[in-house]
């Protein structure tokens, strides 16, 4: 290396270049005895990389070093810059007047260009500091400078730094135009840790003008640049915390806080990322629901940004320490006062959260019963209604619902609240992933809750079922958006499936799990759900609205449809039918949650031999239940076919062990709305069927063996679900394989029989017309369009039998697309902790809810033999994640899944009975009711035919 002066400079702008070998290169020029002049810039380069990916306490160290040496080369331009880089050294070490001291002293020594980039380095440390009055004027004074004197790489940092205060001021649009200017530069430069920052920068505008998706993806492309430098990511993982909340994963958000915190301080890094890390992990803590921990968190960043001298931070911080307080209960005067206090500073700085403090003054007062101050602090929250991101316009309709209800207008609560839902729907829309459209239904939660107890008191019981179907199961409401064509994603999921199956094959024969594939598990499955998550949605649109006279219209006079909807913790049960809706008042929510888990772990007993004594205890529990979730209503339901609409949290309860259902006809949808569509939906044509056998089931899958017995025999013909004559060998359509019914009419090595669709198209998803022939009347639900008594015989195709290796998920998801029937018999796996990862065992691994949303069509009707089928995370407002609402919205009509574990030897008869039933033409929720009711009376088959459900209405 060189000594000339040139070269030597030339380590500063390495630094964010290539910062690793900056510092080697930095730590060689010093080991060769340099002027002062050279050590001054090594001791410099080795103090950047301290403070920004190490050890603040050393960056001090060295830069003060760096400082002395400049001093002694009597070089007043190198004073000044290592000056700049010092302050900002000492601010984020919370040594914050210390650092605008030499600030001072650096603006006096430099001049010209030297001197502008000082002030770029100030604006920097104002921006931290949260003062962006002076950070913009500092910026002003910088960016001609540093553009006469053609310094691009300062420019295009001076840009970023300007757009960055734009955008914590709400000026998105100006920060658009500075990141763009800013980028053009930064593409003729090799500073490739600054391009990393570009696209973090461009991740944060997108977040700001509300482009979740977006913004998720751009954020994991910087973190991907950052890891090819090997630089830490605490300001990145900052951005990302707050999209994840906006996002609805606030429990994720906190994790990754809360860890990001841990490797700060770990290195001993910079005290001001260390309290914006504390702030994310308190918003995070107090959304996840665990106020305590934001109690916690909150106070020790109000502490730490005090300390540092930065009000912004310290008022934000503030702001999230009332919030909560006031969750863990302690309103008082006092909080109305200090959230004022807290609204008019963060106005004063023209911060945009500003209405939330206002909001959450005017929400203690109203509970305090001080309506004047509450309406003082609302109107003001209410402001926002009209302008800025979805969640701000959502924080004003909130304040202008409560101002409604405070004066008596249920209208009024009732216009807020759709106004406010409807920006939260063109918000949710815009989110391609079902995940993020159910988890941010939390933000409309409390907007729902006001109308639904307008409407209770002013409405009757239709207006009240109208507002319980507006925000119920809204993710049903639409497909998810098409995961693309990536390879990159399609190769994960290839790669996820065979660890998976490899880490499933070591547990079973060591017994006990493989850490390394457990990591890579982990670690495809993060990659997976990145992915999927970065998917945008469709334009927004108004969507069918529900229609209560439509539905009661569709029910009859022998349907009954009953919805339970949650106010204060109660449950009030709406039922519907005979073209009336009633209300009747039943128990409360958290003794029936509780019950519930009693029946739940009452009917894994049962799965096994030996365990008879508990049935009547389960069966007591049932009618506990009944009590608790129907109450009078139960003896309201007449005797035809009862649809239940239950809440989220309702979602495993076996509803046919309740007394009143038991002997019924009884179907579940998590919405009426969900119910109404697949009342409509049409069967594909062709009556395709499709029997799968996953590895490992207990029972060997045996119904599987007999059902392809059954429905591939010869010429046999049928009053259900039909199709043209397919029964050949060969023919397409029937997807014949070698078989547990020794079938030996394979497909030639490397070809596979992929069945055609009607038209002609293999693979192609069969469009699902309206159905609007009424002529069979409301019940016509509850029957098979087309078929039931009275149809002509019609011939049913050969199924399609895959088992063995040929249950491999590409060509199970191939056969599944368009079928009429799908009846999979595989171990079924729930993941609470990531419900999109519950699964199927097939030959190759599992097959998961991702692998699902790809399907052009699910099939008609599907039939899941397996335990924990119907099992779902409750998430957002009033959303579900699993298998069978994954199914729901991409054409599937109804589906039998089970909610407990089950004996697998008795689930076979349950399923021969019921597959005869749809031969005879019923519906799913038929054919179950007559399948439990020829099970043998002991405890096992009970309790299996219990567990099972029929949901939709196919």
């Amino acid at each position: 290396m060189t000594a000339g002066n040139d070269s030597v400079l030339q380590l500063l702008p390495m630094v964010f270049a290539a910062p690793n070998e900056a510092l080697a290169r930095a730590e060689e020029l010093l080991a060769a005895d340099p002027s002062p002049l050279h050590a001054s810039v090594a001791h410099q380069v080795i103090g950047i990389w301290q403070r920004d990916f190490g050890d603040t306490r050393r960056a001090l160290a060295q830069l003060r070093r760096s400082r002395d040496l400049a001093a002694r080369a009597d070089s007043p331009e190198r004073e000044a810059d290592v000056l700049a880089t010092l302050g900002v050294a000492l601010v984020h070490s919370g040594r914050t007047r210390e650092g605008l001291a030499a600030f001072e002293r650096g603006v006096a020594r430099g001049t010209g260009h030297t001197r502008a980039r000082v002030l770029y380095r100030r604006a920097y440390v104002w921006w931290v500091l949260g003062r962006h009055g002076e950070a913009l004027e500092d910026v002003r004074r910088a960016i001609p400078v540093l553009r006469q004197a053609d310094d691009v790489i300062w420019t295009a940092r001076a840009l970023t730094l300007r757009a960055t205060v734009h955008l914590a001021l709400g000026s998105v649009e100006r920060a658009d135009a500075d990141f763009t200017a800013a980028e053009r530069l930064w593409d003729t430069t090799g500073q490739e840790h600054d391009k990393a920052d570009a696209v973090e920068s461009r991740g944060l505008a997108a977040f700001r003008s509300g482009d979740v998706p977006a913004a998720l993806r751009l954020l994991d492309e910087a973190e991907e640049r950052y890891a090819k430098l090997g630089t830490p990511t605490f300001m990145l993982t900052i951005r990302r915390c707050e999209v994840l909340m906006a996002a609805g994963l606030a429990t994720e958000a906190l994790a990754e806080a809360d860890a990001a915190t841990a490797a700060l301080d770990g290195i001993g890094g910079q005290s001001t990322r260390r309290a914006e890390l504390l702030l994310v992990a308190a918003r995070a803590a107090r959304l996840a629901g665990e106020p305590r921990t934001s109690l916690a968190r909150a106070a020790l960043a109000v502490r730490l940004f005090a300390g540092q001298r930065r009000t912004w931070y310290e008022t934000h911080a503030r702001l999230v320490l009332l919030e909560a307080r006031v969750a863990t209960g302690r309103a008082s005067g006092r909080l109305v006062a200090d959230a004022a206090a807290v609204a008019e500073r963060l106005a004063a700085f023209g911060a945009p959260a500003a209405p939330e403090a206002s909001l959450l003054a005017g929400r203690i007062a109203l509970g305090l019963g001080w309506t004047a101050d509450a309406e003082r602090h609302l109107a003001v929250a209410a402001r926002s209604r009209h302008g800025g991101p979805p969640l701000a316009r959502m924080t004003g309709w909130a304040a202008q619902a409560l101002r409604a209800r405070a004066a008596g207008s249920a209208r009024g609560v009732l216009e807020a609240c759709r106004r406010g839902l409807d920006v939260l729907d063109d918000h949710r829309m815009t989110l391609g992933a079902s995940e993020l459209r159910a988890r941010a239904t939390a933000q409309g939660a409390e907007l729902a809750a006001l109308a639904q107890q307008a409407s209770l008191v002013s409405g009757g019981p239709r207006r009240l079922l109208v507002w319980s179907e507006r925000w119920r199961a809204t993710v049903l409401t639409a497909p998810p958006t098409r995961p693309p064509a990536d390879p990159a994603l399609l190769s994960g999921m290839t790669a996820f499936r065979e660890i998976a199956a490899r880490a499933e094959e070591a547990r079973t024969d060591g017994g006990r799990p493989v850490p390394a594939l457990e990591r890579e598990q982990r670690r495809l499955e993060r990659e997976i759900r990145s992915r999927t998550l970065h998917m945008r949605g469709g334009a927004p649109g108004d969507g069918d609205r529900f229609d209560v006279g439509r539905l009661l219209r569709r029910l009859g006079d022998g349907v009954r449809l009953v919805e339970l909807a949650v106010l204060d913790g109660r449950v009030h049960v709406l039922l519907c039918g005979r073209g009336r809706v009633r209300r009747f008042e039943a128990g409360l929510l958290a003794e029936a949650e509780r019950e519930a888990e009693h029946v739940q772990a009452g009917l894994r007993r049962l799965a096994h031999p030996g365990a008879e004594a508990r049935l009547p205890l389960v069966e007591a529990a049932g009618a506990r239940l009944q009590q608790l979730l129907l109450g009078p209503a139960a003896a309201h339901l007449g005797s035809g076919p009862v649809v239940v609409v239950p809440p989220g949290r309702l979602h495993r309860v076996p509803w046919a062990l309740l007394p009143a259902l038991r002997e019924r006809v009884l179907s579940v949808s998590p919405s009426a709305s969900s119910w109404l569509r697949a009342s409509d939906t049409a069967p594909p044509p062709g009556g395709r069927q499709v029997l799968v056998r996953g590895p490992g089931l207990a029972s060997g899958g045996a119904e599987v063996t007999e059902l392809a017995e059954r429905y591939g025999a010869a010429g046999r013909h049928t009053s259900g679900l039909a199709a043209p004559d397919a029964t050949t060998p060969g023919a397409p359509g029937t997807g014949v394989y070698r078989g547990p019914v020794g079938r030996t009419d394979e497909p030639p090595d490397g070809a596979e029989a992929t069945p055609d669709r009607m038209d002609g198209t293999p693979g192609h998803a069969v469009g699902t017309p309206d159905r609007t022939d009424r002529a069979h009347g409301p019940a016509h639900a509850y029957g098979v369009p087309g078929g039931g008594a009275g149809a002509p015989d019609r011939p049913v195709p050969r199924p399609t039998v895959l088992e063995g290796d040929a249950a491999r998920v590409p060509r199970v998801l191939r056969e599944l697309d368009g079928a009429a029937l799908a009846h999979i018999a595989a171990h079924g796996t729930f993941r609470a902790d990531s419900p999109l990862f519950s699964s199927l065992r097939m030959a190759d691994g599992p097959l998961i809810v991702h692998d699902l949303e790809r399907l052009d069509r699910s099939p008609y009707r599907i039939i899941l033999s397996c335990c924990d089928t119907a099992r779902f995370a409750s998430v957002g407002a009033d959303e579900l994640l699993g298998l069978v609402t994954a199914l729901l919205p991409l054409g599937t009509a109804g589906v039998v899944a089970c909610s407990a574990p089950v004996n697998d030897a008795a689930v076979v008869p349950l399923m021969l009975t019921l597959h005869k039933g749809l031969d005879a033409g019923l519906s799913l929720a038929e054919a179950l009711r007559d399948a439990r009711a020829a099970l043998p009376s002991d405890a096992v088959h009970q309790a299996t035919g219990w567990a099972f459900s029929a949901f939709g209405a196919a």
